[in-house]
């Protein structure tokens, strides 16, 4: 797992970058022991795919989440920089995404490796 250090006997913090194609509100439905930021919010807007997960790994994220289904298919999964949890939903709405939240955090709370998860309502 890639945890962040607590400070001062506070609950480790795993952060987690939402990418462009997630909507943004989505980082309100995860617990307070998770520190949820975007793509944009990041002044990532518009980067690609790759220097987005390097820029995230850089950035001691421990995860990107994507709705983006190609992306794994885009990445060389033997030097992915941290783990990629692709959602699949039918649609891009806030709706249909924050329902996997709680399937998310399972999957966090078991612990995550430098690889590509994928995350449905099936």
């Amino acid at each position: 797992m890639f945890w962040n250090t607590p400070r001062s006997g506070s609950q480790a913090v795993m952060k987690l970058l939402l990418d462009e194609s997630v909507p943004r509100r989505l980082d309100q439905f995860f617990p307070d022991r998770f520190r949820v930021s975007t793509a944009p919010k990041m002044g990532w807007s518009g980067k690609d795919n790759g220097e987005l997960l390097t820029l995230a790994a850089q950035a001691s994220f421990s995860a990107l989440i994507t709705a983006d289904q190609s992306m794994a298919y885009q990445q060389n999964l033997q030097t992915l920089p941290i783990a990629m949890i692709v959602l699949i939903a039918h649609q891009n709405r806030i709706e249909d995404f924050s329902p996997l939240v709680p399937s998310i955090v399972e999957l966090l709370d078991a612990g995550i490796a430098k690889r590509v998860y994928r995350i449905s309502a099936q």
